[in-house]
C-alpha cells in the first residue's frame, strides 16, 4: 500500500496542473491515468497545435447552472498567467481570429511543458492505471483507491477524468459516477461544441453541399455567434454551430443568416433596377457560393429575370439567406463532441477551493464540473484556472 498527500485521477490539462501546483507546496502527488499517454486531448486540439487558451477569456465565455462559479478561479489564475507560463517554457505561439492562442509548433509542447513542470515540482505520474473501487479511508481522513496494480491511499482525492465527449480516445463518465456514489448531485449531461443533424429535405440539402463554408451569424433565442458554417452529410458544422449547438434545446429551431455583411432583399430590387435581365440565380451567385446560391434558388423554387420578379419573391430570397430557419434532429453526440456540458453541481463545490463540502477531501476539476466554456481556448483556461485553484489547497 502506496500512501499520498495528493492523489488524482486523470492526466489531462486540470489533473496536470493541479498536480503541479500541490507538488510545488511540498506534497506527496501521484496522477494516475487509464491510458497510455497522458494530455491526449490536448494533443488532438486545435488541429494538432492545442488552442490552449483566449485573450479574451472571462465568466460571459462559460455555461453553467452557476454563471458565477466560475470567477474566482479564472480571476486567481487567468489567461495571461497561463501564456506567461508558455512564454517561461520559450514556446512559440501565434493569435488566430478572436483571441485564439495557438502553438506554431505542436501541441505536445504544452503537454511536455506540463510533464517537465511536473518532474520539477517532485510530482508523479502513472499510466495505464485503472481505478477499481474508491472508498473512504476507515478510521481517519483520506480515500482508500484500488487500481489494478496497487492499493493507494491519499488525504486528498482530486477527479480530473473529465466529461464522456471522444470516448474514442477513453473518455468516460467515470467521474459522474464518482460524485453519486459520494451523494453528490450530477447534473444530466449532453454532449456541446458539437455538429447539428437534420432530417428529410434539410438532411439532404445539406448532403449535395457537404464541404461548402460560408460566414455565417447563427441564432438560438437570443443568443448568436458569427463565424464559419459548414454543410456536411450529416448536417452542419463549422466553429458557429458548435458555438450555438451548446444552447441548442432539442425540439426548437436555429435561425442562420448566411450572408450576415448583406441586406438581400435591399439587394436584389438593386440589382432588379440596374440589371433587369439578370437571372436571380446570377444575382444569388454574387452573394453566395455558387453551389449554394443554386441549391437554395432550386429549394425555395427561385428562378427567372430579376424584371419579372415581384418584392413579395425577393423578399422570399431574402428570408431564405438572412433568415433561415430550421430544426435540428439532434447532434453527433459524444462521438465527436468537443466537451460536455452539465456534470458535477457547483452546488456542492466551493468556487474557491473547488472541493466538496459534504465530502472534505474529495475535490472536481475540469470538464467532469458543471463548468463549460464556448469554442476557442475557454474550455483549456478553466482546466488550467480551476486545477490552479484545487492545487493550492490539496
Amino acid at each position: 500500500m502506496r500512501n499520498l498527500d495528493v492523489l488524482i485521477i486523470g492526466a489531462g490539462a486540470a489533473g496536470l496542473m493541479c498536480a503541479i501546483e500541490a507538488a510545488k507546496r511540498g506534497r506527496r502527488v501521484l496522477v494516475i491515468d487509464h491510458a497510455k499517454k497522458p494530455a491526449e486531448k490536448i494533443r488532438i486540439s486545435g488541429g494538432g497545435r492545442c488552442n490552449f487558451t483566449n485573450l479574451h477569456c472571462s465568466p460571459a465565455n462559460y455555461l453553467s447552472e452557476n454563471p458565477r462559479f466560475c470567477v474566482s478561479a479564472l480571476k486567481r489564475y487567468s489567461q495571461k498567467d497561463f501564456l506567461a507560463l508558455v512564454e517561461r517554457h520559450r514556446i512559440p505561439w501565434h493569435e488566430k481570429t478572436l483571441g485564439q492562442l495557438f502553438c506554431d509548433d505542436s501541441a505536445q509542447d504544452v503537454i511536455n511543458m506540463l510533464l517537465s513542470e511536473l518532474n520539477g515540482a517532485g510530482g508523479k505520474l502513472q499510466l495505464e492505471t485503472s481505478v477499481s473501487a474508491i472508498e473512504p479511508q476507515a478510521g481517519s481522513a483520506g480515500f482508500l483507491v484500488q487500481t489494478g496494480r496497487e492499493e493507494l491511499t491519499a488525504a486528498s482525492l482530486v477527479i480530473a477524468t473529465g466529461g464522456p465527449s471522444i470516448p474514442k480516445m477513453g473518455a468516460t463518465g467515470f467521474g459522474y459516477d464518482v460524485a453519486r456514489q459520494f451523494g453528490l448531485k450530477v447534473l444530466p449531461p449532453r454532449a456541446a461544441l458539437v455538429p447539428l443533424t437534420f432530417s428529410d429535405s434539410n438532411k439532404e440539402l445539406c448532403k449535395r453541399l457537404a464541404g461548402v463554408s460560408v460566414d455565417a451569424v447563427v441564432s438560438f433565442g437570443k443568443t448568436s455567434f458569427r463565424e464559419g458554417l459548414l454543410f456536411t452529410h450529416r448536417g452542419l458544422s463549422g466553429p458557429s454551430i458548435l458555438q450555438i449547438s451548446s444552447y441548442w434545446q432539442e425540439g426548437k429551431p436555429i435561425v442562420v443568416n448566411l450572408a450576415p455583411e448583406t441586406d438581400v432583399f435591399e439587394t436584389l430590387k438593386a440589382a432588379r433596377q440596374q440589371s433587369p435581365k439578370q437571372d436571380i440565380r446570377t444575382a444569388l451567385s454574387a452573394i453566395l457560393p455558387k453551389r449554394l446560391a443554386d441549391e437554395l434558388a432550386q429549394e425555395h423554387k427561385l428562378s427567372g429575370r430579376l424584371a419579372d420578379l415581384s418584392d413579395k419573391i425577393l423578399r422570399r430570397a431574402g428570408d431564405a439567406i438572412n433568415r433561415w430557419q430550421l430544426t435540428p434532429v439532434g447532434t453527433e453526440g459524444y462521438r465527436t463532441a468537443e466537451v460536455t456540458i452539465g456534470g458535477v453541481d457547483t452546488k456542492e463545490l466551493s468556487s474557491k477551493t473547488m472541493e466538496a463540502s459534504k465530502v472534505p477531501g474529495l475535490y472536481f476539476i475540469g470538464e467532469v464540473v458543471d463548468v463549460t466554456g464556448h469554442l476557442g481556448g475557454f474550455n483549456f483556461q478553466w482546466a488550467w484556472s480551476s486545477g490552479h485553484a484545487a492545487g493550492q489547497f490539496v
